[in-house]
């Protein structure tokens, strides 16, 4: 089974590789993306990455509460966002 992981406070500039290559270290990463902004194409700050249920644990002990680039990060399960099924 698989878990969708948020990720907030994320730095401007990371990609979704760097999402991924920072994850990877503690769980097999499936997907990863950043949310951009439909007009200007830019980062929104947060992002989503799948990985297996069993190390979805691991990765926010790990990184919930990181620093990166000098901002702190935000990592929990991703919720459903509300209003929506």
């Amino acid at each position: 089974m698989i878990k969708t992981l948020y990720f907030g406070n994320l730095p401007w500039a990371v990609t979704p590789e760097d999402l991924e290559a920072a994850v990877s270290q503690y769980a097999e990463v499936k997907a990863a993306r950043v949310a951009t902004d439909r007009e200007t194409g830019r980062s929104r700050g947060f992002g989503f990455v799948e990985v297996p249920a069993e190390q979805a644990q691991a990765v926010i002990d790990a990184l919930d509460g990181a620093e990166w680039a000098g901002r702190v990060l935000t990592v929990n399960e991703a919720q459903p966002r509300p209003g929506r099924r």
